[in-house]
């Protein structure tokens, strides 16, 4: 089924009734006309069959919001902190994965048991003077995850094809059109774009990985969590800044507009069994993702913290280091090459969520390329400006701090994600049970309370 399916008439789409009484208790208003809404429902699934029959059909979402999780901001961040403290941080890295899986389900619960993204949901929920300060915190979010993407992307372009940094940036303008060309072919294409990234990017890792030759035994003692990560400043400063490149804000946006993809019929049942299936893909691709992000930290602990280059913060300082250390010229190559896919990855998810967010929070509607060209203008200037009077060498500081604020950012999505979600007033039979609930609330407790140490330590004369 596809977005022109005969069952998919216009007048299937939830209308906009502006300032009409809802109809759901909790909400403020009807559920207005979804975001994406060319690609709402667009995708068929399978209600009778086999249950991998009917996974099959909602396999791919999920690969979008892993995406997020592995954009050229982590990679910075992991790069850091493998080369100053080794294997440490995997036990953030882990910690943070189990925490994307926690608020991601809660994200498939209210996409589709709702029929809300967070973005509408916010809308629905708050008075204008709360939701318009949540908007602009979200596009502060999605403005620090595109800063990323482009110097990710323009580094990517440098190492393969020798262009330069301020020319690559401008360059990464035209990524609209191949989201363009996507969107046109249907939203699985956009999907097995995706998928098919994620896949060279596996690959490359697997290589270079085979090539470093870590030591198993100290990775699986990463994986254990240490005090150390809470007394040392500079520990937690890069835990942070994986925690906020693992669970970014924009995907909590994103996936809850994504889940509503598949045509899903009205029936409990039948979104009892979305929630189930979509829980799952984005399960399965966050452990995808987790393999990725961990390989990268582990690539940088094998090499760089073991020949004692403990400063490694640049992703072209990597790619130099490469070579040498492995002892092979593929390796450098393949890091190239994984970045530049993970660039491209993360233009379309950052695509997609700042469309959610601002049709979502503002019901305003623009042309898609139009709101690409904004976002990505705004991320532009200032990579073009750091690059000009900071050198090549401050690109990879200023992709740790874009991923630091996306930590600061992450209670204002997370808190009214939970709130919704365990609201049976406004999820009614869909609301999350008391144990993931539980959950929620204890990742948000954390992720407020890293936070809150974190500014602390800065204004106490910290980094």
């Amino acid at each position: 089924m596809d977005a022109q399916t005969p069952e998919l008439a216009p007048n299937s789409l939830p209308k906009v009734a502006a300032g009409a009484p809802s109809a759901v208790s909790g909400w403020r208003g009807e559920r207005g006309t979804p975001s994406l809404a060319d690609m709402f429902a667009s995708v068929g699934t399978a209600r009778k069959g086999p249950f991998w029959r009917k996974l099959l059909a909602f396999l791919g979402p999920g690969y979008l919001v892993a995406v997020g999780y592995m954009d050229p901001g982590n990679w910075a961040t992991s790069l850091a902190g493998g080369s100053k403290f080794g294997y440490a941080l995997l036990s953030v890295a882990l910690l943070s994965n189990a925490m994307a899986i926690i608020l991601q389900s809660l994200c498939t619960r209210l996409g589709v048991g709702a029929g809300r993204d967070l973005a509408q949901a916010c809308r629905d929920s708050f008075p204008r003077w709360v939701s318009l300060p949540l908007w602009l915190s979200a596009e502060l979010a999605i403005t620090a995850t595109d800063l990323a993407e482009v110097i990710g992307t323009a580094i990517g372009l440098n190492l393969l094809f020798h262009i330069p940094l301020g020319i690559g940036v401008i360059l990464t303008a035209a990524d609209v059109f191949l989201i363009l060309a996507l969107q046109a072919f249907g939203f699985r294409w956009i999907e097995a774009f995706v998928v098919t990234m994620l896949g060279v990017i596996a690959a490359c890792f697997a290589v270079q990985i085979a090539f470093a030759h870590p030591d198993w035994g100290a990775v699986l003692g990463g994986f254990v969590p240490t005090r150390e990560i809470l007394a040392n400043r500079e520990m937690l400063y890069l835990a942070l800044g994986i925690l906020g490149a693992t669970v970014m804000p924009h995907n909590l946006y994103l996936h809850s507009g994504l889940v509503q993809t598949r045509f899903i019929g009205e029936g409990r049942e039948e979104k009892r069994e979305a929630i189930k299936l979509a829980t799952i893909d984005s399960s399965i691709a966050l452990c995808l993702a987790l393999t990725i992000n961990a390989s990268i930290l582990i690539l940088a602990a094998a090499t760089f913290h073991r020949a004692g280059q403990t400063d490694i913060a640049e992703l072209d300082q990597a790619h130099a280091f490469l070579a040498p250390l492995l002892g092979s010229t593929l390796a450098p190559t393949l890091f190239a090459i994984a970045l530049l896919c993970c660039g491209l990855n993360s233009t379309i998810t950052a695509t997609l969520s700042g469309q959610i967010v601002m049709e979502g929070f503002l019901n305003w509607r623009i042309a898609p390329w139009l709101r690409r060209l904004v976002t990505r203008l705004i991320a532009i200037v200032p990579a073009v400006v750091v690059t000009l009077l900071a050198g090549e060498k401050a690109t990879g500081r200023l992709l740790i701090l874009s991923q630091v604020v996306l930590s600061l950012q992450l209670p204002l999505a997370v808190v009214p994600l939970v709130m919704f979600t365990s609201s049976r007033r406004k999820m009614g039979p869909f609301v999350a049970p008391r144990w993931l609930s539980g959950l929620a609330i204890a990742t948000a407790a954390l992720i407020i309370a890293l936070n809150a140490k974190l500014v602390w330590d800065f204004w106490a004369g910290g980094f």
